[in-house]
Parts: C-alpha cells; sequence; structure tokens
C-alpha cells in the first residue's frame, strides 16, 4: 500500500468514526426525547389520538419518500464533486415536493374515506407542509451526510425534536389531541431546517442543465422506487389495521410498534448516515467490503438481539411501567413486533450495502417481493387475530421472505455468508440464554419487578453466552477495522 493510500484509508476511518460517534449521540439523544415525550403524551392521550396520527404519518413517509426521487442518497454516493450538479438537484427535488403537496392536499379526503378515519384529513394536509420544508434543504442535508458533518447536524436535529416535543406537549395539555403532535412535528421540523442550512454553510442554489438531472435521475429514480417500496411495506400494517379494526386498536399497535422500534431508531438510523457514504468507498473492493459488512453486521446483531428479546419477553411489564396499565392490550403486538425488530435492523444494513455498490435495481424487487408477501398475510393475521395477528404476520414475511432472499442478493455482491453466518452463532443462542433468564420473572409479583429482575438476569445470560466472542468485538481477527463503517473500537462500547 503506498503512503498516499495508507494516508486515505486512514483519513476515512478517522472521518467515518467520528462521524459515526456524533451519528449515534444524535439518535440517542433523540429517542430519548421522542422516548420521554411519548410517556407524557401517552398521559394526555388517548388511543385513537394516536391512531389519527399515525395514519396521518403513513401519508408524510410516502411523500418524503418519494420528494427527492431518489437523488439525496444519489448526491451522498456521487464519485465526484457535487458542485455542478447540486442547483440541478435542489430544483428537482423542490418541484417534485411542491408537486407531491399539491396532490396530497386534494386526494387526503378520499384516502381518509377510504381508511374510515376522516377526521385525520386536517392533519394530514397539516403535516405535508413538512415536505416542502425536507425539499428545500434536502441538498445541504446530504452534503453534511456525504461529508460525514454529522456533528453539525446532531445539533440541528436535537434541538429541532425538542421544539416538536415542547410544541406537542404544551398543545395536547390544551386538548388539540392529534393536531397536538403535528404541530408539533411542523414546529420542529422547520427550526431543524433553518439550523441546516446555516450549519451546511453552502448557498442554496437552484438551477436545471439536463446532462446533469439526467445522471442524478439514472440512479434516483430506481431507489427512490426502492424507498417507495420499503415506505409501503413499514405501513402496510397501518392501513390494514385503520381499516379493518378501527382507529383505538390502531393506537395500541402503533405504541407497540413505536416501543419496537427503539433498537432501530438508535442503531439503524444512525449507521445508515455513515455506513452508505462508507460503503461506497469500498465499493470496488469486494475483499474490504465483506469484512467491513461481516464486522459491521455481527456487532449489530451483538448488540441488536438482547435488548429484541428482552422487550419481547417482558413486553407487559415494560408497556405498564412507561406508559400505564391502561395501555396494557399493545403487549400482545409488542411480544412479535419486537423481534420482528431484529429483522428490520439486519435488513436495513444489507440495504445500505446495496445502496452505496449501485444496487438500486436489486433493492426494488427485493423489496417488492416483501409487499407482495406482506399484504394478504398482515390482511389475514388482523381477521384472525386483531393486532396480534398483524404482529405474527410481520415476523413470518420477514423471518421466512425477507431474510432469505437479501442474503441472496449479498451474497451476489461479493458478501461471503458462511463466514458471517459462523460468527452469529453464539449471540443467537444468548438469545435463547435471555429468554431463559428473563423467565425468572415468574416468580416476581410487583410488574416493576418483573421488569429490573427479568432483564437483569437476562442479560446476564446473554452476556455470559457470548464471552467466546470476546477477543472479536475487541477487533480481533482478520476483518480490517480501519476501513469498516462499524469500527470495533467503537462499535459495541458506543452502543
Amino acid at each position: 500500500m503506498t503512503n498516499q493510500s495508507a494516508s486515505e484509508s486512514a483519513g476515512l476511518a478517522s472521518a467515518v468514526k467520528s462521524g459515526l460517534a456524533w451519528s449515534f449521540l444524535n439518535n440517542v439523544s433523540g429517542r430519548l426525547i421522542s422516548l420521554a415525550m411519548g410517556v407524557v403524551l401517552a398521559r394526555l392521550l388517548a388511543p385513537r389520538d394516536f391512531g389519527v396520527f399515525a395514519l396521518a404519518m403513513v401519508a408524510l413517509n410516502t411523500l418524503v419518500s418519494i420528494n427527492d426521487v431518489g437523488i439525496s442518497a444519489t448526491l451522498v454516493r456521487w464519485p465526484g464533486n457535487t458542485d455542478e450538479v447540486a442547483p440541478t438537484a435542489g430544483t428537482l427535488i423542490l418541484s417534485m415536493s411542491l408537486v407531491g403537496y399539491i396532490v396530497f392536499f386534494f386526494a387526503t379526503p378520499w384516502l381518509c374515506r377510504l381508511v374510515h378515519t376522516p377526521q385525520a384529513t386536517g392533519v394530514i394536509r397539516l403535516l405535508a407542509v413538512a415536505v416542502v420544508i425536507d425539499g428545500a434543504l434536502a441538498v445541504p442535508t446530504a452534503s453534511l451526510t456525504r461529508s460525514f458533518r454529522q456533528g453539525r447536524r446532531t445539533v440541528a436535529d436535537v434541538i429541532g425534536i425538542v421544539i416538536s416535543a415542547v410544541v406537542s406537549i404544551v398543545l395536547a395539555a390544551k386538548g388539540y389531541g392529534p393536531w397536538s403532535l403535528a404541530w408539533g412535528r411542523i414546529a420542529g421540523n422547520s427550526v431543524n431546517a433553518g439550523l441546516i442550512a446555516v450549519f451546511a454553510q453552502e448557498r442554496i442554489r437552484f438551477g436545471f442543465e439536463i446532462k446533469a438531472a439526467r445522471a442524478l435521475l439514472a440512479y434516483g429514480v430506481p431507489l427512490a422506487g426502492s424507498t417507495l417500496l420499503t415506505v409501503a411495506v413499514l405501513n402496510t400494517d397501518y392501513v390494514v389495521i385503520g381499516r379493518l379494526l378501527g382507529p383505538t386498536a390502531l393506537g395500541f399497535y402503533v405504541l407497540a410498534y413505536n416501543i419496537s422500534s427503539w433498537a432501530v431508531g438508535f442503531l439503524s438510523i444512525g449507521i445508515q448516515r455513515v455506513s452508505i457514504p462508507a460503503f461506497a468507498r469500498l465499493q470496488y473492493d469486494v475483499d474490504s467490503l465483506n469484512e467491513s459488512f461481516t464486522r459491521g453486521m455481527v456487532l449489530l446483531v451483538v448488540v441488536t438481539i438482547p435488548v429484541c428479546v428482552l422487550l419481547s419477553s417482558l413486553a407487559h411489564p415494560v408497556i405498564a411501567f412507561v406508559y400505564g396499565q391502561r395501555w396494557g392490550p399493545a403487549a400482545s403486538a409488542l411480544r412479535f413486533l419486537a423481534l420482528f425488530a431484529i429483522v428490520r435492523i439486519l435488513q436495513s444494513l444489507a440495504y445500505d450495502a446495496l445502496v452505496a455498490v449501485g444496487q438500486a435495481k436489486s433493492t426494488v424487487w427485493l423489496q417488492g417481493a416483501w409487499l407482495s408477501s406482506l399484504i394478504p398475510v398482515l390482511a389475514i393475521g388482523a381477521h384472525l387475530g386483531g393486532i396480534r395477528g398483524v404482529s405474527v404476520g410481520h415476523l413470518a414475511v420477514g423471518a421466512l421472505v425477507v431474510v432469505p432472499l437479501h442474503l441472496l442478493v449479498l451474497r451476489q455482491i461479493g458478501i461471503q455468508l458462511g463466514g458471517l453466518g459462523r460468527r452469529l452463532v453464539w449471540p443467537v443462542v444468548g438469545g435463547a440464554m435471555a429468554v431463559s433468564g428473563s423467565l425468572v420473572s415468574l416468580m416476581v409479583a410487583p410488574q416493576v419487578a418483573k421488569l429490573f429482575v427479568g432483564g437483569g438476569v437476562g442479560l446476564a445470560a446473554y452476556g455470559l453466552t457470548i464471552l467466546p466472542m470476546r477477543a472479536f468485538l475487541r477487533g480481533g481477527g482478520r476483518i480490517d477495522s480501519a476501513a469498516s463503517p462499524l469500527p470495533s473500537e467503537s462499535g459495541v462500547s458506543t452502543s
């Protein structure tokens, strides 16, 4: 390796580690604030209010997934300087955002009648404003991500979340119901966007050049299609429950899904802001890509399994302790959604790798297969078992369809599944031990004692089981930690 390439590798490793640390701090801070806000709002709002807001968020997530036509991620992995294509990118994204807002504004009443929740009309129209805000600042946001300037983004995101929480809680206390959540979201997004514009230190420019547009859309459109399908996968359950079971049942389900997403929010979102640009730098070095992906996936599994397994086995004590007994019906869904979260986190890293190496078209058919399998299973689950049946359906499709298909595609880009599988044996066995350890909670009466005794024993059992991996977790083995998007020096301790 030449001195120049060694210097570039060291520089990339340093940028990745710094970006990853800031990204985790961003997500930990944001999730803790959101958790605190959710606890307060669960005592101020009824389950039906959460259900109405959830349907509004389905519309918002759909718009956000397509308003940039995949151009934001394209800018992040752009092989050269983005100065020449940035004005065209800004114009395309903002134009699509405005068109999306107008279309949804007029289509909202019909959509709300479709899911038997007409009261969500105004909330959806208000939330759709966030799409325009997002579109206006998409290019500066991509610039921060591309250059690993996660420290500045952390400040902007945390301040935005705080503003959102304060506005939502104040309005909920005054009796504004689901509108309080919508206004809080708009207030937080506006502040966040303003700070990103300042921190990016780039003049927001608009223009249009046909060659740049073709280059951006050639990769962006398939990625946008994949992202839209991903949003459909993650929101189909809300639509099915809202239409078949009603907003109150949806409110209980939303709470369970949010709890199951704790690990997803803490890990996958923070990693994604670093993993895509990091994997993109390694896309022409198959060996380094394989080693980086393997280490990243194993570290994710090690951290994810105990959290999700204990959330599943201690579902009722967790809900009763954090949100109160009136939310108890959500536990039946949480038991399975917590396990499904493991699939979500692992699929997310696989998705990042495929996007980074230019396999956007593969992600489209993967998400399409997932969605086509999911829709009938969720509908059957809702009819047979309510929100519990929907949760079982999610887990079944994830384990039997999503995981095998992603493994197949990962193998095609050079990921060695045999080596990956051998590294995952101990965490899987540890998860089983954590479940058996948490059964101790059955011998304790108070809900708080069940939570802490069961959780403590389960974590101890898991920790003892994965002791044979301690050398790997400290950075031993053949994995090239300098190039890894999840550096061994910080991958475990940061979590």
